[in-house]
């Protein structure tokens, strides 16, 4: 069996383009839309400081606990039970599988947008036939190459995040050239949304929630990483590279059209943006860029996905099946698992149309809780007399910023996921049946996975009554 090591540099570009994929092509429309610039600048600085905190947090970790291999997971069984780690990779692999379906789905509603006409729509939304059979061949493209071996995947995103950031950074030269002061000096309160400034900064954080989902990328993989120590380093390059590039592209956009123009353009905005200070080139250049971006994306949850089970899988949290690796070190199992899952999702794209929003939207919820355990497991840490003061404040900091991720997220998404960690229960409890030694849950999980099945009940009634 090959074996499959991942560097500096490619951790890090699974980091950064698992976090810059669709969202910030549509960013500055969505900001202009809610809030004016001492919002978002408000909005960004308090963002900036909790997404650098929880970075810090998976840093301190992967010094404090090497060992622990597989981040997402590992983290929080050691910090809080097999259980709550279980239900940690469930809700993750959950999120990275059911919500890559959205790139596939975004990439070729981009693709439709070349091609589509009035009198032949090919690609539509992302959701017609041709764009199923377009999807699908992607799909097994990229299990493929997964297949192939970590590290080659990884070095192919690694090249795919170069070519994808490459229309970012000149948008960005573009918009500094024709950045207005005069413009982005007008009406900076945003008087016209008639909105307090504290409701706008809300509003804008609303928009950052999503956009540094993958911040864990490196540390899900830390167990192919050719230095642990390179697993810390890599998230917090990432996040602080996307970070720069989220702010410099919704502020400077802000200086090129008035909010209320910005914020009437179609998406994505940016390339009407492009289109608007360089013509027709510089907005197909952008749209190219959205298809490469979200591909490259998607290779790296792809990565995320089939690594989650695999690494639950030896602590038993998973059934023993999913140990299984080809001979290039391939998590293969849970590869054959999370592609064969992506692939039902888009036949229910193909069918149901947006109807599968709900389910998109559930389901990305889902990965908002271990980013919380993340915080309390450092902060646990810290308490027991590891570490210093400065991790402390990082563990703090993070933790709050964890909890506001979860509020912000709408205790309702949060109530229907339940209907998803139902059966995930019964997954678990067919693994620990599988172990030798027949382990039985303790007290705390007994309590944990009661109030999980009672909590169906409320969960099923909101789903059906929404």
């Amino acid at each position: 069996m090959k074996e499959n090591r991942i560097g500096l540099w490619s951790l890090t570009a699974l980091v950064f383009s698992s976090m810059v994929g669709a969202g910030i092509f549509s960013l500055p429309q969505n900001m202009a839309e809610v809030a004016g610039v001492r919002a978002v600048l408000i909005g960004w600085g308090i963002t900036g400081v909790g997404i650098l905190a929880l970075a810090a947090s998976f840093l301190y970790l992967s010094r404090l606990k090497p060992e622990l291999d597989g981040g997402i997971y590992t983290y929080a069984r050691a910090g809080f039970g097999e259980l709550v780690g279980f239900f940690s990779a469930w809700g993750y692999w959950l999120c990275a599988t059911i919500g890559v379906v959205g790139y596939l789905v975004i990439a070729f509603a981009a693709l439709g947008s070349f091609v589509d006409t009035p009198q032949q729509v090919w690609f539509g939304e992302g959701n017609t036939q041709a764009a199923f059979i377009g999807e699908s061949c992607i799909l097994w493209a990229v299990h493929w190459l997964v297949s192939r071996g970590v590290q080659q995947a990884a070095m192919f995103n690694l090249v795919a995040t170069l070519a994808k950031s490459l229309p970012l950074l000149l948008f960005v030269l573009f918009a500094c050239y024709y950045f207005d002061p005069v413009t982005f000096a007008q009406d900076q309160a945003a008087s016209t949304l008639a909105v307090p400034v504290s409701e706008q900064v809300r509003n804008t954080m609303l928009i950052t929630l999503w956009v540094f989902t993958g911040i864990e990328g490196a540390a899900v993989l830390s167990a192919r990483a050719k230095n642990k120590r390179d697993v810390g380093t890599a998230t917090v390059l990432g996040v602080v590279l996307a970070l720069l590039l989220y702010v410099l592209i919704s502020v400077l956009a802000l200086g090129i059209l008035a909010r209320p123009e910005l914020a009437a353009l179609p998406n994505p905005s940016m390339a009407g943006l492009m289109g608007h200070m360089s013509g027709a080139w510089g907005k197909a250049l952008i749209s190219v860029g959205l298809i490469v971006s979200v591909l490259a994306s998607y290779v790296s949850w792809t990565l995320f996905s089939a690594e989650v089970p695999f690494s639950a899988a030896r602590h038993g949290a998973f059934p023993a099946i999913f140990l299984r690796q080809n001979r290039n070190g391939t998590p293969i199992a849970s590869l054959w698992l999370s592609s064969l899952t992506v692939q039902f999702c888009l036949l229910l794209v193909w069918l149901l149309g947006k109807g599968y929003t709900n389910l998109l939207l559930i389901s990305t919820s889902m990965i908002l809780v271990p980013y919380l355990l993340i915080g309390l497991f450092l902060l646990k840490l810290s308490l027991s007399g590891q570490g210093n003061g400065l991790m402390r404040i990082v563990a703090l900091v993070a933790s709050g910023y964890g909890l506001w991720l979860l509020y912000a997220a709408g205790v309702e998404y949060l109530l229907l996921s339940l209907l998803l960690y139902g059966p995930g229960l019964l997954l678990f409890l067919y693994s620990r049946r599988q172990l030798v030694d027949g382990k039985k849950l303790n007290g705390r999980e007994r309590l944990l996975a009661g109030a999980t099945l009672l909590s169906l009940f409320p969960a099923l009634w909101s789903f059906c009554y929404q």
